[in-house]
This record gives C-alpha cells, structure tokens and sequence, in this order.
C-alpha cells in the first residue's frame, strides 16, 4: 500500500505546546509523530483532547533524552515526559499478539517501524502519524476515509475485533459520534463476531453505549447496534429488539445526558419502578444515575395525567423535573407546564419549610418521636399544595391542629 503525505496549514495549540518534545526525540536519531484520535479530529476541525505520541525509540531511550520522566505504563513501552510542566505519554512503536481475553495482547514486542505500529490500531480513520513538520503519514488512506466520512478496520476487520472485541461498540459509536456510514467489510464482520462483546467487561461497553447515544446522530449508531446483533450481547437487551427499534425512531440527538438515555430506554423497555435499579445494576451504571432515573422515570409516568402531582414534582427535584420533560418531549408531548408548576412550590426541599421539629417542642406542640415526624410531614405535604402558606405562625397554629385531630 502506497504511502500517502498530507500537509496540514496549522498545528493546533496543543500540538505546538509538545512540538519541541518530539523534536528533541528526532534530534536523538528517532522517529517520533503525533497519533491517534487527536489527528483525526484535527483533520475534522474538531478540539483535540489527548495528545498521544509514538515513537521509534525504546523507553530506556526516552528516558535517556530526557531529564524527567515517569514509567507509567513501561512494560507496555510508555513513558510521561514532563515537559514545560506538562505531561506527554511517549509510547514506542509496538505490535501485540495472543488476545486470549479478546481485549488485551498477552504479548507486547517492540519495533521500529511506524506501519507495523499503526496495522494494530483499529480504524483507518485512527492510524494516521502527523510528524512536527505538519506532514500526516497516512499509510491505510485514512484520510480518504475521513473525507468520505466511512469508518473501516485496518486490514482485515475479522482480526481487529478479535484483538479487541471492544472495537466494535467503538465502530457503533464513531458512527454516531461522526455521523460517520461503516464501511460494508467491516459492518458484516460485527454482525459475525457480535458475540465476542459478551467477554468485554460491562463497564468498557457502558462507556461506548452512552458515547454513541449522546452523539451526533445516535440514531445511525443505534440502527448499526440492532442491525449487527450487537444488543444481543448487552445487559438487559437480549430479546428486546422491536422495543428498541422503537428508539430509532425518535430524535435521539436531543438526549442531554446518560441520565435522560437510561430513563428513556427504560421506559420504552417498559420496565418499571422496582425493576430499573436491579436493570442498570447490570450496566454497572452509578446509584446517582439510577436514582436519577427513577426520579425522572416517576414524572413520566405523569405523561397522561390532567392534574400534576406537585408532591412527585418536589420529590423528584429540579433537575430530574427538567430530564423528564426532555425525554417527554422525545417521546412527542410537550410537558412544560411540570417545570412551570414546579417553580410555583413554596419550597424546593424540606430544609426551606418555615417551621422544624426543634420549634414544634419548643412550642410544646409534640415531643420527640414519631408523632412529631407525621406532623412534619403533613405540613410539608399541605405546603407543596398550596394548602397553606409557609409562615411560622400559620404553620404552628396547623402543628397544633394537626395534633388536636390525631388524638381526637
């Protein structure tokens, strides 16, 4: 395959800000480039996060070009530079062999050429080396790809997945992400190796998963996750594909956040309050996600509902108010009237209630126990609808009504 060089006009900032790192690698006598996501999303015009840099030098090398660096991951030949106060992983050129766990290599050995290194990398569209000069290395017409907006595997896609079953949520979520179209080799080997994602740990599919719905155009990704079978082999998802699909009918792209995906999925998965937490519990999802989404979940379910329930609203809270009314609005009802009754409450949370338990004793009311906490409660519940104003004096006055009429 024939090399191709492209000169980009202008380096990013943080490309500048490491320049000096890999020509002091080249003064040495090596080899060393700018790779991964970072050059493609500088091809695309897209902010660049990680600076990742490869190179032919050994790590004992680059640590002896440098005066300060740290081994954080040498074994697998990477080493921090510590340069201008900032950290850059320097990572020699490698292959790998033996994915026994279809995840990691059981074998790393180091090389000096950079197309050795760059065939074990995933997708065209990532195996691109851009060198201090501006000229980008594209050895598998990765900028084509780009251009023509097509994620495809390096080499063979069958192999690629089998180093990294991961890589196939990955191509889902590029997909989305990109709004990028899989490339017709690549696709048919997900749908024929689907069944390797059931030995990535749930907690590395989650990422990809949330990644790919809060994309660019999750519904591309999404169609390309049922079509391969790929949902097969997800938490909670075996089955459920004509629920699913559902979703892909939808205007996915307006999702905001993982919390407002999970209450989304479960809903058109219809599965209900007590089972969302043992539901995403298997997605390795955290409780604050989970008590998000039945927060939320608990709203929706007001979506056929005249009257609002103001003590579901105050429950719930502003935030988890505000999912459901963009998940409402997803699923084709517009409920912003529950944030506009929402910021009518008189309070927000137990704490602005204008009378306490330590008042209630003062006052002689009640003394501790659980009378006083059901006393405390009504008020508040009174409150919230509007049933009384929340002022001292009127809410001591109800304490004592509420009291009077409990032992009655």
């Amino acid at each position: 395959m024939d090399v191709r060089m492209v000169q980009i006009e202008k380096m990013p900032q943080e490309f500048e800000d490491a320049r000096t790192v890999l020509q002091q690698i080249e003064n040495a006598g090596y080899e060393a480039y700018f790779v991964g996501g970072s050059v493609r999303d500088t091809l695309l015009n897209k902010k660049i996060h990680d600076v990742d840099i490869a190179s032919s030098a050994y790590p004992a090398e680059i640590k002896q070009i440098f005066k300060k660096t740290i081994d954080t991951g040498i074994e697998h030949g990477t080493v921090m530079v510590i340069h201008d106060g900032n950290g850059y992983e320097v990572t020699t050129f490698r292959t790998e062999s033996g994915y026994q766990d279809f995840r990691r290599p059981d074998k790393v050995t180091f090389v000096r050429s950079l197309k050795e290194d760059l065939m074990r990398r995933d997708f065209t569209i990532n195996a691109l080396a851009l060198r201090e000069d501006r000229t980008i290395i594209d050895i598998f017409d990765g900028v084509d790809d780009l251009n023509k907006k097509i994620i495809k595997a390096v080499g063979d896609p069958h192999e690629r997945f089998h180093e990294d079953a991961l890589r196939m949520m990955r191509a889902v979520r590029f997909a989305s992400q990109l709004d990028f179209v899989i490339n017709k080799q690549t696709l048919s080997a997900i749908s024929e190796n689907n069944y390797l994602l059931a030995k990535i740990s749930v907690e590395r599919t989650l990422v990809e998963f949330q990644k790919m719905m809060l994309g660019q155009n999750p519904n591309r990704g999404l169609i390309d996750m049922l079509g391969t079978g790929l949902s097969e082999y997800c938490p909670g998802f075996k089955n459920q594909k004509n629920k699913l699909r559902k979703l892909t009918d939808l205007k996915l792209n307006q999702l905001a956040n993982e919390e407002q995906v999970w209450t989304l999925i479960t809903w058109l998965l219809e599965i209900d309050q007590t089972q969302i937490t043992s539901f995403l519990k298997q997605w390795k999802t955290s409780n604050d996600v989970i008590k998000s989404v039945i927060a939320t979940t608990s709203v929706l379910e007001m979506q056929n509902d005249v009257k609002v329930d103001r003590m579901r609203l105050f429950k719930a809270g502003k935030i988890n108010v505000q999912n459901a009314i963009q998940v409402s609005g997803i699923l084709g009802k517009d409920q912003t009237k529950w944030m506009t009754v929402y910021s009518q409450l008189q309070v927000k949370n137990a704490n602005e209630v204008a009378i306490t338990g330590k008042d209630l004793i003062k006052a002689g009311v009640v003394k501790p126990g659980p009378e006083m906490g059901i006393i405390l409660n009504r008020i508040k519940e009174m409150i919230i609808n509007d049933q009384v104003q929340n002022e001292h004096t009127q809410l001591l006055k109800l304490a004592n009504t509420i009291q009077k009429d409990s032992r009655a």
